[in-house]
């Protein structure tokens, strides 16, 4: 599912406006952006929480050339699944192939049989 298709699901589902529902999703988007940056976490009971986690600089090699090289520190988003989005028990729905239709053997037609010659 990309970003219109949730924005249509969340449209139909909050009977709001294609563009209302965009506006609530970027506004969801930024706020939760700005607030990991800010150094918060944000938890949603039953679905999950994000937060910011902050690796450390360390020593790495280039894998072309072998030679050491040092990688910065950095600091990433991270969702955490919340109880009921770890108990998924429904298994994704597999893409239906168009059918093909059963090959049925057709039999040969009888070869007719030539008549026998006289003699």
């Amino acid at each position: 599912m990309n970003k219109s298709e949730l924005v249509a699901k969340i449209a139909e589902g909050a009977e709001l406006t294609k563009v209302q529902a965009e506006k609530a999703l970027n506004c969801f988007i930024a706020t939760t952006t700005a607030a990991l940056k800010s150094g918060d976490k944000i938890a949603l009971v039953g679905f999950g929480s994000f937060s910011a986690v902050t690796r450390a600089a360390r020593t790495g090699r280039n894998p072309q050339t072998g030679k050491v090289m040092k990688i910065a520190a950095k600091t990433n988003g991270k969702f955490s699944p919340g109880k009921a989005l770890k108990d998924l028990t429904a298994k994704p729905a597999k893409v239906a192939k168009a059918a093909k239709p059963a090959k049925v053997a057709a039999k040969p037609a009888p070869k007719a049989k030539a008549p026998a010659k006289k003699k």
